[in-house]
């Protein structure tokens, strides 16, 4: 009788709109989904302003158009490689890494995450607030509040509501694009454009850099949105849904980024939702425009908030040794994480390309090294099994504070410091790739190797097979 009570109550559970769950382990009984659904949303999350943005950031700053395209590939296959440990562990990302880090440790690289969803939400919340404004004629200040309101509803719902949201934001998504893609192909010369196609090393690696760094910021939170997938579901198709899904709808917004700075010249950059806009022509079209950026914006900026909402709960929970979280401190933690975005953005508006260039770029150097930990460990050295209950008691194997794996991230970010060119930052051997950022290379690379190559120092005892929870085990 109380088995089948509780997989009834499982049963609902994985079957209502609002989600329960928070940092707790998804049991076999609330999984549901496919593989599709990581594509839509993925592909959905990224058919939106702030990525056209990023993708003309090249050609602001004086780069040429076709080898401004180039560089996703390779910082969607890290991001990709991450969703594989959703289903496997039924743990949202950044709670994984107090197995490399400890409980108390992880809190180091999740106050950094933290600031970075506070800083995306906050760009997305300019570009949102003004589109917002147009389309509702108030004011840009009523705009970013009114869209602040809707990602707070919908990163308290969760889960389930954010990715429903991927689905109709591909469609609306793919429609505003197709649209805007046809606007500048038959209303532009672009005869003179695909005539710039040579090759310029400088502008090359500025390209890559910034859309590597757009895909490896997305890995902090990738496996929180496959964590419900069934534990057996296909590896592959993880990884393919996810990677094809984020590469297509970047790829897409930053190239129309690029087509659209090349052709506007000076009058792109400080008017960027206006300009896109403006290839609306007629008012009616204007109009629609306007609101698929608002709705592309806050399936985009809910992920950073439902993230971030995430990584607050896990460096709350670590210290107070909890597993869940009550609704009304779920409500409390995205209300502030949301108005924390909203303030800077209100803040920052009139700065907003110019700033949100040098943080997208300055991320990966702390972003770098804990993705190459939290891969190599995973993959190569825990063989992939973790001792879930561990994770969310200190005084167990991971223990409370793991120096090996803390030590190997600090420098991982130290060797990056002398190849980081950035106007937070100019390092000083960056005049052997002609002032370029290569730092997020040789600090993937470099502290991939240290830390496998070092991993007998590291004291931690690692499970022979994954240990799931005693309620999960089937």
């Amino acid at each position: 009788m109380s088995s089948f009570s509780s997989t009834e109550e499982q049963s609902k559970k994985s079957s209502r709109l609002s989600e329960s769950r928070s940092i707790d382990y998804i049991p076999d009984g609330e999984r549901h989904g496919h593989p599709f659904s990581q594509f839509t949303l993925w592909f959905g999350g990224n058919l939106q302003i702030t990525a056209i943005v990023t993708g003309a950031l090249a050609v602001v700053l004086g780069g040429d158009v076709v080898w401004s395209l180039v560089g996703q590939v390779l910082g969607a296959s890290i991001m990709s490689f991450h969703a594989l440990q959703g289903p496997r562990l039924g743990l949202p990302q950044m709670i994984i890494s107090r197995a490399q880090f400890g409980v108390y440790g992880a809190v180091i690289p999740l106050v950094l995450v933290c600031i970075m969803y506070i800083g995306f939400s906050a760009s997305g919340t300019v570009l949102a607030g003004q589109a917002m404004a147009h389309l509702l004629s108030i004011s840009d200040v009523s705009g970013m509040i009114l869209f602040s309101a809707i990602i707070i509803v919908i990163a308290v719902l969760g889960y389930r509501v954010i990715h429903k949201l991927g689905k109709v934001a591909s469609v609306v998504g793919v429609l505003a694009f197709a649209w805007l893609f046809g606007s500048l192909l038959f209303n532009a010369d672009l005869a003179g454009i695909v005539q710039n196609n040579h090759f310029s090393m400088p502008m090359f690696l500025l390209a890559v850099s910034l859309s590597s760094s757009w895909q490896i910021a997305f890995c902090p939170y990738v496996s929180d949105y496959s964590r419900y997938l069934p534990r057996d579901v296909s590896g592959p198709k993880v990884f393919f849904s996810v990677f094809s899904g984020t590469v297509l709808g970047t790829q897409a917004s930053m190239t129309l980024g690029v087509i659209t700075a090349a052709i506007a010249e000076s009058a792109f950059s400080g008017h960027e939702v206006g300009y896109i806009v403006g290839l609306g022509k007629t008012e009616t079209m204007a109009m629609l425009i306007y609101f698929a950026i608002c709705f592309g914006k806050i399936t985009f900026t809910t992920l950073n908030a439902y993230g971030s909402f995430m990584s607050l709960t896990t460096i709350v929970s670590g210290f107070r040794k909890q597993v869940t979280l009550s609704q009304k401190n779920r409500i409390l933690f995205v209300v502030l994480m949301v108005a924390a975005s909203c303030i800077i953005a209100l803040l920052s508006e009139p700065a907003f390309l110019k700033h949100f260039t040098h943080f997208l770029l300055f991320l990966l150097a702390f972003f770098v090294p804990w993705s190459a930990i939290s891969l190599t460990d995973y993959f190569f050295i825990s063989s992939r099994a973790v001792d879930i209950p561990a994770l969310f008691d200190a005084d167990k194997r991971y223990g409370r504070w793991n120096l090996f794996g803390i030590g190997i991230y600090i420098v991982g970010v130290l060797i990056q410091l002398p190849f980081i060119e950035n106007p937070l930052f100019h390092g000083s051997l960056t005049w052997l790739f002609d002032g370029n950022d290569v730092s997020w290379i040789i600090g993937w690379f470099g502290t991939a190797i240290l830390y496998y190559g070092l991993h007998r120092l590291d004291k931690r005892v690692l499970p022979a097979a994954t240990v799931y929870p005693n309620s999960a085990v089937r």
